[in-house]
């Protein structure tokens, strides 16, 4: 899909006349940049590129119809069609008993977890699966965005993945989202008990011809499901965890807290800069009393 891309690139640049030297000055590019993408030779390119091209050779979105397939082979086989269906999805319904949905995720957030997979083959892929994610999310904010409701795992808020600053980045995103009028948000608490999708994450996508899919993701394996019994079985699933969970406006007041304790924890120095410091105090104490301990003591004498 890359070389198609990249030939397709080819031919309308040619079609118009323009060196590659030309079009990268136009989409704000350098020249080695478009012999990249003509050659499927370097990175993938992101969609914002993407969008220039295709404006600037008169595509008429052809080059972004076929981005989201460039992008699909640097995922694993299990996810590409599921991320295919999820882009034309009316309703999306999300639970994660682990991570952040990818749909919510912060570009740090998303760094640290994708720098983990064991399908990673390189730095390049690392980028390219980045790129897609984030490319993924604007479909929250477009004229045919569809409906998101995410069932969050308290232990989501509670992993520090990435350190702190990259925790309240993607808390403060989580919040914002919550804030749009197509997202809705719960937090299933600690003190529920067990469920049917405790092992990993669900997805149910509500699609325009009125059939539904069920997804389910591990972190090393993935399953599409269509067949209508085994997806009432996890529709069923789901609405008990949103009974379960608590409402959305005590689940913003949960990752508040969460954030707040998060700022206060990043705020107290690790343990061996405690000691460190607890050391160096102590010993400047046992040197002001040694000091102490040998002050002269001036004696008057009476004048004769």
């Amino acid at each position: 899909m890359a070389v198609l891309f990249g030939r397709r690139v080819c031919k309308l640049r040619k079609a118009a006349g323009l060196t590659q030297a030309e079009l990268g000055a136009l989409v704000h590019v350098v020249s080695t940049r478009i012999t990249q993408i003509e050659r499927a030779s370097g990175a993938k390119p992101t969609l914002e590129l993407t969008r220039a091209l295709d404006s600037v050779l008169g595509a008429d979105n052809l080059l972004i119809e076929l981005w989201p397939y460039v992008y699909r082979e640097a995922f694993p086989d299990w996810s590409q069609k599921f991320i295919a269906e999820q882009r034309r999805a009316l309703v999306i319904r999300e639970y994660a008993a682990h991570l952040v949905p990818g749909l919510l995720q912060t570009e740090g957030y998303a760094r640290t977890v994708l720098s983990l997979g064991q399908t990673l083959s390189s730095n390049e892929q690392l980028e390219e699966r980045i790129a897609f994610r984030m490319g993924r999310q604007d479909r929250l904010t477009a004229p045919d965005r569809p409906e998101l409701w995410v069932i969050l795992d308290e232990s989501v808020l509670r992993r520090p993945v990435g350190g702190p600053a990259v925790i309240r980045e993607q808390m403060e995103k989580i919040l914002w989202a919550a804030e749009q009028p197509n997202i809705t948000l719960q937090v299933l608490p600690f003190s529920q008990s067990g469920h049917d999708v405790m092992g990993g994450s669900l997805s149910l996508l509500n699609m325009p011809n009125g059939s539904e899919i069920a997804y389910t993701e591990g972190s090393h394996y993935g399953q599409l499901i269509q067949e209508p019994a085994e997806i009432r079985a996890f529709a069923l699933a789901y609405d008990r965890l949103r009974a379960a969970a608590l409402p959305p406006l005590m689940s913003l007041d949960m990752i508040r807290s969460v954030l707040e304790v998060s700022d206060r924890g990043a705020k107290v120095p690790p343990q061996s800069d405690q000691r460190r410091l607890a050391k160096e105090q102590l010993q400047q104490f046992r040197g002001r009393q040694l000091r102490g301990g040998r002050r002269r003591i001036h004696v008057r004498r009476p004048r004769p």
